[in-house]
Parts: C-alpha cells; structure tokens; sequence
C-alpha cells in the first residue's frame, strides 16, 4: 500500500480558524483543513485565496451554485420587505411559493418547513395521522416501513431507525413503530418489503436514490415494485426527495426519472437556494388535509424570506434547458468516472452530476482522497470507509466536470 499522502498545507490564518472551532464548536464534524471566505457558482475561494471547485455543493443544498444572481436578487428584495411574521398571521409570500410548488410536483398542498429532517419528522406525522384516520389503523399502532442503509435526518426518532451505528450508536432510547427492510438491489428485497406489510403499516419511507450511502441506485424497476405494494397494500408510498431531488439527478424528482409517483414528497436542500434552510412536504389534500390547526406548526416554517427564495427556486426548475444542462453534466461524469474503474477505481455508480465512488481501499481511506483532491483543487466528501460523493452544482461546466475527474485520475496515479 502506497503511504498516506500528508495533510494539506495548513496556513497561519486557517490554523487561527481551525482553533477557534477546535475550543469553542462541538466536534460533530472533522472538516478538512479549508475554511472557505467566498463563493461564486461552482468555486470557492479559501481564506489564503486558494480557489477549489465545490464537487460538495453542500449535499446538494447548492444545486444553483453559490450565490446564483436570480436567488441573491429574490432574498435582497425580501430582505428590504419582511423576513419573518411567524404563522399567527399571513404573509404575501407563503401563498403564492406553495401554489407554485404544489403545481411544479402536480400535488395539492405544500407544508412547509425549515431542515430536511424537519420535513421527514413532520411526513412521518402526517403518515400516522392519516393512518389512524383514512386507513384506519387503531390509535399507537401505526408502523411504517423503512430501508436499510437509508438516511433521513438526525433527530432521535429518525436516527432510532438507521442502520448506521455511528448515526444511532448512544441516542437511545428511540421511537417505536419502524420496521427495517432491505433496499434493493433485487426481487427479494422487494418481497422483503411486501413481507413486512402489516394491518398496522400506514407507509412506507424511502430515499429513491441512497445518497449518504454512496448514491445507491436501485435496479429498474425497484421503484415500481414499491409503488405497487403500497397501492396493494393501500398504504403511502412517502419519497424523501431531500438529496435527489430538485434536479440533482438531472431530472425534477428521482422517482419521476423512474415513471413512478409517490403519495407523499419530502424535499429540503436545493429548495433554499443555498442560502437559508427550507423544507416542505408536498402531497394531495387528502394525505396532508389530516392536519388541522394546532396539531403540527413552526415558527420559522413558512417565512416570507424562504418563500420568496423558494419560489425563485421553483423559477428555475421550470426552465427545461436547467435539467437537460444537468443530464449532460451527468453523462460527462458517468462516462470519464467509468473509465477510472479498474485503474484505482472499484466501482462507481451514477444519476445524474452524482456519483458514488467505490476506492481500492489499497490506496488509502475516502479521506485521504478528499485531502489530495483538495490539493489539486477539487472538494469532494468520503462516506463509509473508501467510498467519495460527487455531487458537482447543477451550474457546472463540462470542461469543469473534466477538471474534477482528471484530478481523480491524478491522485489515484500517484497514491497507486
């Protein structure tokens, strides 16, 4: 095994930031040494003036980019108005960004919240509620089915049913009424979940595409059999779209890309533009019409500043050359990344500009690839041991696509 590659060159001032976070942030993450100061579309630029290309771009949070000219524009004028009047009264700006999303999906309603995993906390609430009285599950009984390997969020009740340890591992005690299946890749974890299926399930919840994972992709056909035992069953089929959605895999939802449509949507990320958390569960009225007045509520869920961004958001992904711009992005990264398999690569997989990326683990860790990545300009994450995300802005270039994989290229060549 080739030796690790040594650490990013660590300046006087990133050292000064690094221990401030150090003494004074909780340490719930390990960053690598950059500390970005400023941003524009797909580039960043450090606090020495290093400039990387975000192949990150926040988990998908930054699908327009870093500071996307209509997004800035639609958040300064809100600015200059009002930004938050809480939902004891109306605002101008909530009203019309849930008629244009509800539109964009083909849904009814939008319930809009902040974090992604507010959105799946509150679709598993409206899950339950609509089990209890459309489904008519008896009261505490409700149990939704859930994938193994999928990842929805942080908070105690999502993580009690993770199969992550570090996501679980000392949390408990957690919520009951989840019931962990296997996700894909063949015809037994669909009887799996069929299996699973009782008088008491009210949904079934799932990550279309597995991005914290390593962009698990389901086989053809996987989504379908889902929505078929849902619509046997009669129970809902509940997407989070966080990740994959909202163009990430070059289309507007992964399941569409799939010809299925799921009962309920769970969308966050890309839908703030990058720039402030908004979430939102989008559904027909007759899922989300269970929820009456106080029984589900946020302070900050609807605020006339998301909203504004929000619909900005949906301007853009009404625009069909953002999508087919993404497919290509997708096709030039699938097509150079495949080329790498077998020349340190063990196996990649795509959807999109996002791709999992298996490492012969005889290199060295995920992390020591982000780290000379880093060092030829390129910020990407590992997850799971020796497996990178690619997750490049929607706004990327193809010769930018090409930079990101050329560097792979090299430091694979020089770790091999």
């Amino acid at each position: 095994m080739t030796a690790i590659l040594p650490d990013l060159t660590v300046s006087a001032e990133t050292a000064r930031h690094e221990e401030l976070m150090e003494r004074h942030s909780a340490h719930n993450y390990h960053p690598l040494p950059v500390v970005v100061a400023d941003a524009e579309g797909a580039w960043v630029t450090d606090v020495d003036g290093r400039r990387y290309l975000d192949c990150l771009a926040g988990y998908s949070a930054l699908n327009f980019g870093h500071r996307h000219p209509a997004l800035v524009a639609a958040a300064h004028d809100q600015l200059d108005r009002v930004t938050l009047t809480s939902r004891a009264f109306g605002n101008d700006r909530i009203g019309p960004f849930c008629a244009a999303l509800a539109e964009l999906l083909g849904k009814d309603m939008v319930l809009p919240m902040n974090t992604g995993a507010e959105a799946v906390e509150s679709g598993i609430k409206v899950a339950r509620k609509w089990g209890y009285e459309v489904r008519g599950v008896p009261e505490d009984r409700a149990r939704i089915a859930v994938m193994a390997g999928g990842f929805h969020g942080r908070t105690t009740t999502i993580v009690g049913f993770s199969t992550d340890p570090d996501a679980r591992g000392g949390f408990g005690p957690f919520t009951p009424g989840f019931d962990v299946v296997p996700y894909g890749p063949d015809d037994p974890a669909a009887d799996a979940l069929a299996a699973a299926i009782t008088p008491d399930t009210v949904a079934v919840l799932l990550e279309p595409i597995q991005g914290e994972a390593g962009v698990v992709v389901p086989p053809p056909g996987y989504l379908a059999a889902v929505r078929r035992i849902c619509d046997r069953a009669g129970v809902l089929m509940v997407a989070d779209e966080v990740q994959s959605g909202l163009g990430r895999t070059g289309h507007l939802l992964a399941t569409r890309s799939a010809g299925v449509d799921a009962d309920v949507y769970l969308l966050g990320k890309a839908l703030g533009g990058g720039i402030l958390p908004l979430s939102a569960v989008v559904a027909d009225e007759a899922v989300l019409g269970v929820l009456r007045p106080g029984q589900h509520g946020s302070t900050f869920g609807g605020n006339p500043l998301a909203c504004a961004i929000g619909s900005a958001v949906v301007d853009l992904l009404g625009d069909p050359a953002v999508l087919a711009h993404a497919r290509v992005l997708g096709g030039e990264l699938a097509t150079r990344l495949e080329a790498l398999v077998g020349h340190g690569l063990v196996a990649v997989r795509t959807a999109g500009p996002w791709a999992g990326i298996d490492v012969d683990p005889r290199l060295g860790s995920g992390r020591d690839v982000c780290a000379a990545l880093a060092r030829r300009g390129v910020l990407a994450k590992d997850t799971h041991g020796a497996t990178l995300r690619l997750s490049p802005p929607l706004v990327a270039t193809v010769d930018e696509i090409a930079f990101a994989v050329d560097a792979l290229a090299a430091v694979l060549a020089e770790l091999g």
